[in-house]
């Protein structure tokens, strides 16, 4: 069994970046480095070992964050890599979740994109301790202080230079690490698994000593030991450094940066080194707290194999027809064959197998301690943010966010014998990925399934068909809309009625107000103990809360809406449940209507890259879609346009620019806020 000495030895580390900024390839060099391939796969030939399902090699992008185990120097790394795309965020949150570092890839060219701001905020709110690495120093546009200022510029970030760049673009020849004070070049021949540490020649003296020195002012800030040898100009050992780098990252003061370029194997090894040198283990995190549900009190179990088990079900997914639970083990240890407790579902589950992943490789374990991330297959009932543990210490843990989906299609299977197996294959792939919803619309009988884009629905319709051989027709894209109020109304209702042969009456009071938009949905009771009988009060809350699943208007789901439970009045001998819900459901469905119910849009941050020359026809076009330009600013040769646009106005939008830009324009699209729809 792992002994806690071993979990010192454990790195949980995501990589993470916007869109084709090389994490994948970074990926595979780690692993081809660290002797887990034995050749590097390249994403471009639709080879990589961590973009495996079909769909992710066709496009050459990362949808599913794959997770695999290697070994470096007596460290245990497990390293997801996660998506970049805006569509697949869910993936990004989930592993932030379970993971105790990352390490954020930027491209040397593009710097800053708007999805690295996403996914940077993501380890932030999760309080992630970060290393960064500028990749792609060998493109044309390479610029590596511009986005080491990006870094302290857009993100907030205190950047902790540890190596600089010998030269850039065609000239990019290796860098020099300014600790060791070395320069280090990487052997082609040898695909860059062999490098040299060589001395500094003397013409670049001067750059390396300045970069050196702004570091360990950096650092002297943050120690007041080292910024007494610094001040007195003593040689600061290594050792120093080092450590406080380590303390500045687990601390979020500082992010130690490097760079290199992933594709030309430069640059890689001394990242790994890192990555055991400065991100935490399990250990140097505070230890998990949940709430006891039996006692309903917080409770915190640290990384240790020597307490109760604790572990969170952070991914589903379906392997062969088979449902395979990914868990990050928090404390204690878990056993295949054993029984386990789903506190989230309340109840028992088995475990059959524990498996060591390698992307879609596995290997058989016995035992899985704490800190400790392996698939488990057996789970019938976990999905994504439930927890799993000892049954004689329930513990239940923080669930993961889900995002609402923006963007919805209708799909029918081809020929009708199939709908009963689109239906379950639909099934399936809504218990892999919480974003994505499937529902019948009612009226139409239609099958509507709901996502974050229209890259993630096109995804998820090739599966059924790839995955499941059930070939769908698909309808055109819809908008999700929401619905909300913008007044105060209060009622009062009362329902009377026969029901199976005996009068059923109830009456109640209560109020709906607007909310600040994003601050969701309040549904809370002011009712006195005792007005009600035991049991009663928690029915009408939960009829209120599936009430504000459709609103008035159109039935779309109401969002911003807070209800308030004012008053009730029971009779008894009349007075029942269902009557109370049933007049529950009338006074909120009455309150809103009263309330100035409005339509809601979502609307769309997008931002747009293009030469200048382009400049006039892109925003043109922007302000003909009903987009609000928030702001244009010069990047390099580039203009970067952000704008406010309504989602519904956006399809087909990438061909659009295309062809008014002759190709040369890209963009991206995150989601932003509601608003009432323009007109």
């Amino acid at each position: 069994m792992a002994s806690d000495n071993e979990i010192k030895r454990i790195r949980n580390i995501g990589i993470i970046a916007h869109i084709d900024a090389g994490k994948t390839t970074l990926t595979e060099r780690i692993l081809y480095y660290t002797g887990k391939t034995h050749k590097i796969g390249e994403v471009h030939d639709g080879q990589a070992t961590m973009d495996w399902m079909p769909e992710e090699q066709e496009r050459g992008i990362t949808i599913t964050s794959a997770v695999t185990t290697c070994f470096w120097k007596g460290k245990e790394i497990h390293i997801i890599d996660t998506p970049g795309h805006v569509d697949f965020t869910i993936e990004v949150e989930r592993s932030l979740r379970v993971l105790d570092g990352a390490l954020g890839v930027f491209c040397a060219v593009g710097g800053v994109e708007p999805q690295s701001e996403t996914v940077w905020h993501q380890a932030d709110k999760y309080k992630v301790p970060k290393m960064a690495f500028i990749n792609k120093m060998d493109r044309l546009g390479a610029d590596f202080w511009r986005v080491v200022d990006e870094l302290r510029d857009r993100l907030g970030a205190n950047p902790l230079v540890m190596n600089i760049p010998l030269g850039a673009e065609d000239s990019f020849e290796g860098v020099f690490d300014l600790v060791k004070q070395k320069l280090i070049v990487w052997d082609d021949a040898t695909e860059g698994r062999e490098f040299q540490e060589l001395d500094i020649p003397e013409e670049h003296q001067e750059y390396v000593q300045n970069a050196r020195e702004q570091l360990l002012e950096a650092l002297s800030e943050l120690d007041d030991e080292l910024m007494e040898m610094y001040l007195s100009e003593e040689e600061i050992p290594e050792r120093k450094i080092h450590e406080v780098v380590r303390k500045a990252c687990l601390s979020l003061e500082g992010v130690p940066v490097f760079c290199g370029s992933a594709l030309k194997n430069k640059g890689v090894q001394p990242v790994l080194d890192a990555i055991g040198r400065y991100l935490p283990s399990p250990l140097d995190i505070p230890p998990i707290k949940g709430i006891n549900p039996l006692t309903g009190k917080e409770e915190e179990r640290k990384a240790s194999v020597k307490v109760p088990l604790s572990a969170l079900a952070f991914k589903v997914q379906m392997d062969q027809g088979r449902k395979m639970t990914f868990v990050r083990v928090y404390s204690g240890v878990m056993h295949a064959g054993e029984e386990v407790w789903n506190a989230t579902k309340s109840k028992k589950e088995k475990i059959a197998r524990l498996l060591r992943m390698h992307a879609n490789k596995r290997e058989r374990i016995k035992e899985a301690g704490a800190g400790q991330i392996v698939a488990v297959m057996g789970l019938k009932l976990a999905q994504t943010g439930d927890t799993l543990c000892d049954p004689e210490h329930p513990i239940i843990l923080e669930a993961i966010e889900t995002y609402q989906p923006v963007i919805s299609v209708a799909v029918e299977p081809k020929s009708t014998q199939d709908q009963e197996k689109v239906e379950l294959s639909l099934a399936k792939l809504a218990e892999e990925d919480p974003t994505f919803r499937v529902k019948v619309d009612e009226e139409t009988g239609q099958t509507i399934i709901s996502g974050m884009g229209e890259l993630h629905l096109e995804v998820l319709t090739q599966r059924l068909l790839r995955e499941f051989k059930v070939p769908v027709r698909v309808g055109k894209p819809q908008v999700v809309y929401r619905e909300t109020i913008q007044k105060e109304a209060q009622v009062t209702e009362k329902f009377d009625k026969e029901i199976g042969g005996s009068r059923q009456v109830a009456t109640v009071e209560l109020v709906v107000k607007p909310r600040e938009r994003g601050q969701g949905n309040l549904v809370r009771s002011e009712l006195p103990e005792g007005a009600l009988p035991e049991g009663y009060e928690e029915q009408i809350i939960e009829t209120l809360k599936q009430g504000l699943e459709s609103g008035v208007l159109q039935g779309f789901p109401m969002i911003d809406v807070e209800v308030v439970l004012k008053g009730v009045q029971f009779e008894e001998g009349l007075s029942s449940e269902i009557a109370f819900r049933a007049a529950a459901s009338m006074a909120l469905k009455r309150a809103c209507q009263e309330a100035e119910p409005v339509l809601l849009e979502p609307k769309m941050l997008v931002e747009v890259i293009t030469p200048e020359n382009f400049m006039g026809d892109v925003i043109g076009d922007l302000n003909a879609r009903g987009g609000k330009v928030e702001s244009i600013e010069p990047r390099g040769n580039v203009q970067v346009i952000k704008a406010i646009v309504p989602l519904s106005r956006m399809f087909g939008y990438s061909t659009a620019l295309r062809s008014a830009t002759q190709g040369r324009a890209n963009f991206t699209m995150v989601f932003s806020h509601y608003d009432p729809v323009s007109e």
